[in-house]
Formats: C-alpha cells, structure tokens, sequence
C-alpha cells in the first residue's frame, strides 16, 4: 500500500505533530546527527559548512555543529511539522511549517524575532534571493509569496492550481521558479508585472534547485529529473529512481545533482553528462532532504529515521560506520496478514506496542477504549480534544470508511478512506491484536 502512495499523501501522512524531543547530539566520533523526534524534513548548510540546521516532522527545528557533531540549539515554535529552513546572509534563520507561519530567528534566541503569517495551508519550501533582500516561500494553499525580509506586505504570486512544492531564486535575482503538483513550471519575472513562464510537465513536480548558471533542475513523481534552461526551454531528463524524487540540491561547483525518494535512495547525477552517476543506498527508509557542504562532496541527508547522515558524494560511500543500524520491520512478525499489508502505510507515523515511543503520530498501543485525544503525553490539537468518540473496532472502521475530516474535523491526518468493507474489518482485526498492551 505504501508503494502506491503518492508524495503528496506520503507527506500528508506525517503533518501531525510530535513535541517531544529525545536527548541531543551524538559522539564525536561519528557522523550521523541524531536528536529529531521525528523524519528530518529539511536541511541548510552555513556557507563556511561549520553548522547546519534541520527540521523536522516533530514540530522543531536544531542548529547543530559539524565540527563536533552536536546540537547546538533547539528553536521550538511551530505547531506542526517544519518543513522548510534557510540560513539568511546576516546569520539569522528562517523555519517554515505545515502551520502556515514562517519565524524568522537569531541564533542563541529562544524565541522568534519575527513571525510571518499569510498562508492558509502548510508551507512547502523556503528560499532566499542571492541580495538576502527578500524570502520565498510556497504552500499548499496553492499561492507563493515575497516577503521583504526589511519588512513590508508580502507580494502574492498566483496561478499554480495545486499545491506548490517547491521555489528557488535565479542567480541573478531577476526570477524566481516555482513547481506544483499541477505539473507546471513557473519562471515568475521579479520586475515589473509581466505573467509568468508556464511550462507544462509530464509529471507533478515535488522540489527545484538552479545551478550557478541558472539552468533548472526539477524532481517529478515518476522518478525522474528534468532539466530546463533558465528560459524554460527543456534541455534533457534522466531516471534517478522508480520512486517520486522528494528532494534535492545541485552542488556547489554545480558538477552534481542529488535527488533524493521515498524509496530511500539518493541518486548522484553527473550534470554535465546528464547520466546516473552513482546511488547512495541506506536504511531503506525516505530520504526527505539533501543538502551539499561547499566543499562539493559531502551530501547530508536527512531521514525518515529521524537522522542526518554525511556522504562522500564522490565516491557513493557513507561517511558515517554505523549508517545501516535500522531497526528490524515492525511488522515482520505478521507476514500474510492481510490487515498488516494494509496497516503498513501508516508505520511512518504510529508504533504498536506499549514499550514503543510515539513517532510523528501517536502510539497506538491500547487503543481500543481510549477516548480520543487522550494519551499522555502527546499533544493533541484542541478540535480532537472536544470530540465524544471512543476507539472500538466500529469507530475505527467508520474513521477510514467516511475519511478522517468529516469523522475527526480538526484532524492534521490525510483524507484516507478504505472503500473495501473487507479490507477495514482486516485492518481492525490486526489493530486489536497487535495494540494489545
């Protein structure tokens, strides 16, 4: 079930929000970051590469130092998944999350020093204009915004028809592209009101990176990486993998593009060659963000794990000895169990037994006479908090036959619906075995 997920489900499975935080850093002696609670959705590197900050699926986001590998800084404020971070030319940051805002930080502050409000639906993406002038973002709600970093209005740029994925400045400054599900390029023109470039593509769009010679490089859901000049004329497309390419970044040098996919592995493109050159195989987990060190060879990714992990991008090989620790299936132990292929989809977000810690979603150890919105220690939003239902297999079964908005309003989990009477009465028949404390 989970193979046939696209991006955009796959993404809307983990907004829910997770506040609690792990202990931080990790040993100097190895590479890999560890201290999100949750998938590391988003990465950006400081230009001498000495520090990098990360968010995350758990609703913050951490500065850590790569030098001693270690967190630096915990910045809490989202109320939902960050999903999006930048690092601005006079040192601040800027977090973006599936609550719509945008806080701006200094580092060292525990509080944003500005907040950013405007759009209606999660935001997707972040960028920042080469001047440091102004802040790009893009969301759901199907609209991308300037936000004069001075302060100011945000201008609104509008036209895409669903959500908008991703956003990136030209390295001039003189454009800004923006891609979609809608399967649409859009090179927006900064100056004066001229519409936008529209290039149709044959695929919904996930992320956009541009090279220091202003060609794009676009991430479809089929898989594959296109190439556009910085007119939008298409300049050739090469497979990085089966699986919807979620994430990716053109080196500095502009020698390499990693794309990055819910299959778990990261794909090194050779630019100039436009051939797979090699792929970084891991855990198997989605790798939701890449980001390249100046140095041109080191690639961090960030995973479904909650990991930040450090590649020789040159050679393929993990810079981290400990990179294929990952934990055994969680659900090996019901192999043909036809409740288990379907429950599979949401392992992401939820665990099953009472010693299991809540990941992205709730634990749903014991739920069956639990009254929603109930479990310590996990903060539910207020609208689930107000509702009178109480898990048994009949409401379970009605969450996924009706679809969570119209049974749980309020909800931050994706309009699911299981249309087989046959597969919920499966699905219900595992959870009551499986959650069993």
């Amino acid at each position: 079930m989970l193979r046939a997920l696209t991006i955009r489900r796959l993404v809307a499975l983990t907004w829910t929000a997770l506040l609690v935080l792990p202990a931080l850093g990790t040993s100097a002696a190895h590479a890999q970051l560890r201290g999100h609670g949750g998938p590391v959705r988003a990465l950006a590197i400081s230009p001498d590469g000495a520090s990098v900050i990360s968010g995350s699926f758990d609703s913050t986001a951490i500065r850590w130092s790569l030098t001693s590998n270690a967190a630096e800084q915990v910045l809490r404020f989202h109320a939902d998944a960050v999903n999006a971070v930048v690092l601005l030319r006079d040192g601040r940051a800027a977090t973006a999350g599936a609550d719509g805002r945008i806080a701006i930080w200094t580092a060292g502050n525990t509080r944003p020093d500005a907040v950013l409000e405007g759009h209606s639906a999660p935001i997707a993406a972040l960028a920042v204009s080469p001047d440091g002038a102004t802040l790009a973002s893009v969301s759901w709600d199907q609209t991308v915004r300037l936000w004069p970093l001075a302060g100011g209005a945000a201008r609104v740029l509008e036209g895409h028809t669903q959500n908008v994925n991703g956003v990136a400045f030209s390295p001039d400054g003189r454009t800004l592209v923006s891609v979609s599900y809608d399967q649409s390029v859009r090179i927006w023109p900064l100056a004066g009101t001229s519409p936008p470039s529209v290039i149709a593509m044959p695929t919904p769009l996930n992320a956009v990176a541009i090279g220091r010679d202003g060609e794009i490089a676009v991430g479809g859901a089929d898989g594959r990486l296109y190439f556009l000049g910085s007119d939008g004329v298409r300049a050739g497309d090469v497979e990085a993998g089966p699986r919807p390419v979620i994430s990716m970044a053109i080196s500095p040098d502009g020698a390499w593009v990693a794309a990055a996919g819910i299959g778990g592995a990261v794909a090194v493109i050779d630019r100039k060659a436009r051939n797979l050159a090699r792929t970084l195989v891991g855990p198997g987990l989605p790798v939701w963000s890449v980001a390249f060190l100046p140095d041109s060879r080191t690639l961090l990714t960030g995973g479904a794990d909650s990991t930040i992990r450090r590649w020789n991008a040159v050679t393929g090989e993990p810079v981290d000895p400990l990179l294929f620790e990952h934990t055994a299936d969680p659900l090996a132990a019901y192999a043909g169990d036809r409740g288990a292929d379907i429950f599979r989809a949401c392992v992401a977000c939820h665990t099953l037994g009472a010693d299991q810690a809540n990941r992205a979603g709730p634990t749903l150890a014991g739920l069956f006479g639990r009254r929603i919105a109930t479990l310590p220690g996990y903060d539910f939003s207020d609208a689930l908090k107000r509702l009178d239902i109480v898990w048994t297999p009949e409401t379970v079964s009605k969450l996924f036959e009706i679809g969570p908005a119209a049974y749980t309003p309020g909800t931050k989990m994706p309009e699911q619906r299981i249309g087989s009477e046959q597969d919920r009465a499966a699905l219900v028949q595992f959870l009551e075995r499986a959650t069993k404390r």
